[in-house]
């Protein structure tokens, strides 16, 4: 089975929309990370030597190719990258090899198993 890594930052107002998107979309579990801080491409905005920066969190989806893109889009709309500026991102990477996931790969090929039956219909 070939499985793909989507992270996914996310500004943690956005978190559970992006998990629950995510979960509906086929994704069978995540790994938070919370309170960590990105950078774009403007300086932070600071009041009196302050930084007003909203904290963000990193999430990892380990998912079945199949699904990958499926996953992606309900990231993407959920977390609203494309609608609002500064709002997340989220990247997708080949997974080589990847162990400890015994409970997890067993959802995975019984929802691959569904989904090839549901596009053979």
């Amino acid at each position: 089975m070939k499985l793909k890594l989507i992270i996914a930052l996310v500004n943690d107002n956005h978190t559970d929309q992006v998990l629950n998107a995510a979960r509906e979309a086929g994704a069978t579990g995540s790994t938070v990370i919370n309170n960590a801080r990105g950078e774009g491409r403007h300086p932070r905005k600071t009041f009196f030597g302050l930084e007003l920066t909203a904290q963000c969190d990193v999430l990892l989806f380990l998912v079945e190719e199949g699904l990958a893109e499926k996953v992606m889009k309900a990231v993407n709309r959920a977390g609203q990258f494309d609608t609002q500026s500064g709002t997340g991102m989220a990247i997708q990477l080949a997974v080589e090899h990847a162990t400890g996931l015994d409970g997890q790969l067993e959802a995975m090929m019984a929802q691959q198993h569904t989904q090839q039956r549901d596009d053979a219909q």
